[in-house]
């Protein structure tokens, strides 16, 4: 989880997004919505984060499903 907040909290700082989404088997661990906004503040440049972590619509389907509309 520290390094995942690492990596999270470098892409905020490059492109500053409205809102990071998790797919796939990762989107399965609670505690990404749970402890990763806590633990991303020593990451980033600003004093607070306003970005928002949520889980994808479908879940760890969203791959599957992505590659299943791309089939001729």
């Amino acid at each position: 989880l520290e390094r995942l907040a690492l990596a999270v909290g470098q892409i905020i700082n490059i492109i500053d997004p409205d809102c990071v989404v998790f797919a796939g088997g990762l989107s399965n661990f609670e505690q990404i919505y749970t402890d990763l906004p806590t633990r991303i503040s020593a990451y980033i440049m600003n004093d607070s984060c306003s970005t928002k972590f949520v889980k994808a619509k479908h879940g760890d389907a969203s791959g599957v499903r992505g590659a299943a509309w791309l089939w001729p």
